[in-house]
């Protein structure tokens, strides 16, 4: 066990652009595609991945000098550091659960797929480490191995379903069937957000704005047709030059650092969806492959859905101008809601990650994604804030990140995951936890009988 955790340990110390395509490369050769196919769209996955991560990585290091120049110019103080998801990460491949975890989901699927449970082929095995989080911080308060395992399955089971069920609204918003997003942070809102999106419905003049960039033509580069200030908005580059001036406005920059940062904002909102389409384009030939040789050992299991990570998803228009959107009401909202100790930094980024399986739901309707999107961001910050100390205690346990002299650490969207949050109290046997059981339950039959009316 100890050899096969310190082999797990280094595998998962690659970067995720390193990691992925090397499984997608064997998923690919299992698949039976052509060996030059596979390599080369293997090569096209890891490009994308490395552009979409190198763009995150971009955006943070100019980012966040700006959003803490704001706190020190307001005289505002934040305890808790949001270093984002990779202490998490560190938490959890550190822990021997982990080991057992990788395994034990993989054959859960597999059995869930041949007894006809589920139509999600989970092949986004990255993002196994949310389930298994989820496990470490079970086990971390009850001390139970099979508590902890148990915690695992019933979140690696429920992304399962909402992988699935979400399929038909990808496939809707970006042509690209048979695939849907696969993490926690994204699924974990589905049966809230399907929610919102029916009352919205039923609410009069609510119901009848759209703001859809992705429905928008694209900016015009010869003689075609002048852009208008609807067309302009609805460019990520331009909202990416707003918020860089609104927030150098803010942080009292000066005239040439507010520039710098408003271009270089434009120019990640610019790179993030070329980066993301071409994930996009090279995993199609591996998912139709794939989905093939599932349905030839499986005759009866049609209409599979392959769950990937989310990078797909940031070429959608509406789904980097939500996120952008958020992103600057969620350091907005953070400056003045009660409660609240943290500062969104590190995991800043990942709103538009984490906001982009609600913005296909939502159709592309950028004006409803983030109306829902502002209760998300105050849970955010509220669970982050309660949870820091939990994690900077596992994250002192964790060789392979060092926290000395940070404080107080939190993540602000995996550390504050409502879902994860909700089954880690439930497990403690809180009250509120318990009493919400019913409310989680209406959701998630809601969900699916959304899905069943989506697809007759």
């Amino acid at each position: 066990m100890d050899s096969f955790q310190h082999l797990l340990t280094v595998f998962f110390s690659f970067k995720a652009y390193v990691m992925l395509p090397i499984i997608i490369f064997l998923i690919a050769l299992a698949a039976r595609v052509p060996l030059q196919r596979a390599l080369f769209s293997t090569v096209a996955l890891a490009a994308g991945f490395a552009g979409v991560f190198i763009a995150f990585d971009f955006f943070v290091a100019n980012i966040s000098p700006a959003v803490r120049q704001l706190s020190l110019a307001r005289g505002l103080s934040f305890p808790v550091l949001d270093v984002g998801w990779p202490p998490l990460a560190a938490i959890t491949w550190a822990s021997p659960l982990a080991a057992i975890s990788i395994p034990l989901v993989l054959l859960t699927n597999l059995v869930l797929l041949a007894v006809g449970w589920t139509r999600t082929i989970y092949i986004d095995i990255w993002n196994y480490w949310h389930f298994a989080f989820m496990g470490v911080l079970v086990m971390s308060t009850s001390g139970s191995l099979w508590l902890g395992l148990s915690a695992t399955l019933v979140l690696a089971i429920y992304c399962f379903k909402m992988t699935e069920w979400t399929a038909p609204d990808v496939e809707r918003e970006t042509g690209l069937k048979g695939i849907s997003a696969s993490p926690i942070s994204v699924n974990g809102l589905v049966p809230y957000v399907a929610g919102v999106d029916w009352l919205l419905d039923r609410i009069p003049g609510i119901k009848a704005i759209n703001y859809n960039p992705a429905q928008k033509k694209q900016a015009v580069s010869d003689a075609e047709d002048q852009l208008t200030a609807l067309d302009m908005l609805s460019e990520p580059m331009v909202i990416g030059v707003l918020m860089g001036l609104a927030l150098a406005l803010a942080a009292d920059y000066g005239l040439k650092e507010s520039l710098e940062l408003s271009v270089h904002i434009a120019a990640v909102m610019y790179l993030l969806p070329k980066s993301a389409g071409l994930i996009g384009e090279a995993m199609m030939p591996i998912t139709t492959a794939l989905r093939e040789q599932v349905e030839r050992h499986f005759p009866s299991r049609k209409n599979l859905v392959v769950a990937m990570d989310t990078g797909f998803l940031m070429h959608h228009k509406s789904v980097v101008v939500t996120g952008l959107l958020l992103m600057a009401l969620a350091i907005g909202i953070a400056l003045v809601l009660p409660g609240n100790r943290v500062l969104p930094l590190g995991d800043l980024p990942n709103v538009i990650s984490v906001m982009s399986l609600s913005v296909l739901m939502m159709r592309g309707n950028v004006f409803r994604a983030v109306l829902a999107g502002i209760p998300v961001i105050i849970t955010f910050l509220w669970v982050a804030s309660s949870m820091a100390p939990a994690y900077t205690e596992l994250a002192h346990r964790a060789p392979a990140f060092n926290v000395e002299g940070l404080g107080l650490i939190t993540a602000f969207t995996d550390g504050g995951h409502q879902l994860r949050y909700w089954l880690y109290s439930l497990y403690r046997a809180q009250w509120w936890a318990i009493g919400v059981l019913p409310l989680i339950g209406a959701g998630i039959f809601f969900t699916r009988r959304r899905f069943i009316a989506m697809v007759k």
